[in-house]
Order: C-alpha cells, then structure tokens, then sequence
C-alpha cells in the first residue's frame, strides 16, 4: 500500500489558502497596500468609508458613488428597538467583544435574505453591517454602565458620530479626524484568524450577518484581538521609565511575551506603529501628555536593542491603545474597536469570496489507532 506523504503545517502557517486581490504585506520592507494603493498614502489622504469602498468594491469611488454610499450609511445607524431590548437584557459584566457578537448574530435575525445572486442585497447588507456595527458597540458601553443609548447624528461623519454616540457629547475635529485615520489602518491586513474565519463560514453560502459574528468570535480570542489592552496593563505595570529595562530583562529570563512586539509576518516596525506613534503625538500635543507615552518609548528603544536582530519590533497595538486612551475609550473596548475597523476587510473578503466559491474542506493527518475491538460496557 503506497503512503502519500503531507507535510503538517501547524496553524496552517504559510500555507496559502487563497488568491486575493485585496491587500498586500511586504514584512520585510514593512510594506501594506489596500488595492495596490500605500497605507502611508491612505492615511493621509482618504477616510474610513472612502477606504471600505476601495476593499469592497475594488476601486475607487467617483465623488458621486462616495456621497451616495455614505448618504446610504447614515440613513442605516440605526437599529431596531428590539435589538436595543436584547441588549438591556446583557450582563454587565459580560465582555464587549461578547455583546457585539451576540448582536451582529441578531441582525441576520431581521435583514437576512441570503439572496447572494441580487447585487442590491449585497450592497444593502455591507451598509447595514458597516453603519450599525458601531452604534452597537457605543450603545453596549454605555448600557452596562446603567445609561440609555445615544442615538446617532446624521450630521456627524462616521468617525465623529461613533465618538459622539460612546461619550455623549461631539468630538474635538482633531479626535475624530485621528479615529478616522485608526480605522483606516485597522481595516484589513489579509488572510489573518478573524479574517480566515469569515471566509470559510462564507464558503457555506450562508448570510453575511452570520459571517461577520464568527469573525468576530474570532477575533474575541486572546491570541489574536486584545493585544492593545494588554500593553496598557504592561505600561501600567511597569509604572515607570526607569523601571522598563529591568523589566524587560525579567520578561527575557522567563520567556514571557512582550506585549506589542513581533509579528508573524512584519520583521521590521508595523508601517501601521509608524502612522499610530505619530498620531498619538498630535493628541498629546493638543489634549496633553501621556506618561505611559514616555515608558512606551524608552520599552521599544530597550526591546531594538535586544531583540530587533530577531526582527522584533513594535506591532500595530504597540501604539493604538495610547491613542484609543487619549480619545476617552476604555481599555476592554479596544478590541470591539478594532472590529467596527475590520468590518470593512471581512466584508471584502466575504464578497470576493462569492466570486469564485467552493466550500473551505482541508483534510487531516490521522495519528490514532486501526482496527481496535469495541470492548462492552461491563467489561471497562
């Protein structure tokens, strides 16, 4: 009997698992493209939605297809009373990332169709999904607090009314200007768990509301969302700038994870760091400073000197969660955060995958036993 030998990959890791034209990684150049186009360049130049169009659709949108698409958006803040209700119901010490679940999961409840052939209700669905996301995570923050949900303001853009809707109150034009720029850069960065997940429960042809709650599911755990409110306990606990290396040396001898540092992919600083660092110095420049800012500095000098022949250097969190601090966001929203960002790439995923689907099926290596008898009950 001939034996076909598979190499076992664990994690899957660097086995590609599918062709996609969405975005790009160089992570030795430190290089991250949406559609072909720098994110040094969108940074600067697009907003949010403008960027979720360019992943979705695969282009650009003429000023017309952008006023309409985010026209669209605004109309759709909203959501249903009895969505609100379920969500009173939610226990205050349940986790954000939870809530917003559990939410997304009850949208399919009221807008599924799974009509994937009708264009209409593809659209439809990634604005509903797009503009209801972060009115649900606003209102579940400030339900568990014992408080009413804000209604959205349509005269607000999506960064500043997500911001309005989470502290009750209109955003300084820098703030939401700098929360734009956050989502941008939290959007998409291919084929990672959460984004992994999406696409194979898309494979099933199921409805996108369902695609999205298991991405978020995903993304819920430890080893891939969070990272970013764990350097602010690993900033706090530091506590002091003098206090960073012998830290870090006791963090060396244990062989414990230096939170923010290291990427699977990136061996070079996260061009994402980059554009977050600078960010988080304009808020400090206008809302003043933040002493973990100091201790963040002084950590990625110490951790260059030590471990960046190893290619390890600050990721993505490293830096977002000092400027997620300063825009009065609470440290176990980070990551629900992150999600409304990522909305944007899942659903990008999700609709090149209807372009050319066959249902996710990888095979195992089987590692137990053969012809074992069945040993009867009275006899164990």
């Amino acid at each position: 009997m001939s034996v076909v030998c598979i190499e076992f990959k664990p994690g899957l890791e660097g086995v590609p698992a599918t062709q996609s034209s969405i975005s790009y990684v160089d992570g030795q150049q430190g290089v991250l493209e949406y559609r072909g186009i720098n994110i040094q360049e969108l940074a600067k130049k697009s907003s949010f939605l403008e960027t979720a169009y360019l992943l979705i659709w695969g282009y650009l949108p003429s000023k017309e297809e952008l006023e309409s698409f985010e026209h669209d958006i605004r109309y759709h803040r909203r959501i249903k009373y009895r969505i609100r209700d379920m969500m009173k119901c939610f226990p205050e010490t349940g986790h954000p990332m939870d809530a917003l679940q559990t939410s997304a999961a009850a949208l399919g409840l009221f807008y599924s169709r799974r009509a994937l052939d009708n264009p209409e209700y593809i659209r439809s669905a990634v604005v509903r999904l797009l503009a209801k996301i972060p009115t649900m995570v606003a209102a579940s923050e400030l339900m568990r607090r014992g408080n009413d949900a804000v209604q959205p303001k349509d005269d607000l853009d999506y960064a500043a009314n997500f911001l309005y809707m989470l502290n009750e109150r209109e955003p300084d034009p820098l703030a939401a200007q700098v929360f734009d720029v956050c989502l941008i850069l939290h959007a998409e960065h291919t084929i990672n768990a959460s984004t992994f997940s999406a696409m194979v429960t898309s494979s099933t042809l199921t409805d996108p509301y369902a695609v999205i709650a298991s991405a978020v599911g995903t993304l819920a755990g430890p080893l891939h969302g969070g990272a970013n409110e764990d350097v602010i306990t690993m900033l706090s606990e530091i506590g002091s700038v003098e206090n960073v290396r012998p830290y870090l040396e006791k963090c060396l001898e244990t062989k414990a994870k230096i939170m923010g540092f290291g990427h699977r992919v990136y061996k070079v600083k996260d061009p994402r760091a980059i554009i977050l660092q600078e960010l988080a110095e304009k808020l400090f420049e206008k809302f003043g400073y933040d002493k973990y800012y100091e201790i963040a500095l002084e950590l990625e000098k110490a951790v260059e000197e030590k471990l960046g022949h190893k290619g390890i250097y600050p990721n993505v969190d490293f830096y977002s969660g000092l400027v997620y601090r300063k825009l009065g966001i609470s440290s176990d929203l980070f990551t629900p955060v992150f999600a409304i960002a990522r909305v944007a790439g899942w659903l990008a995923h999700w609709k090149e995958q209807l372009t050319e689907n066959r249902i996710f099926r990888p095979t195992q290596i089987y590692t137990g036993e053969h012809n074992i008898s069945y040993t009867p009950i009275q006899e164990r």
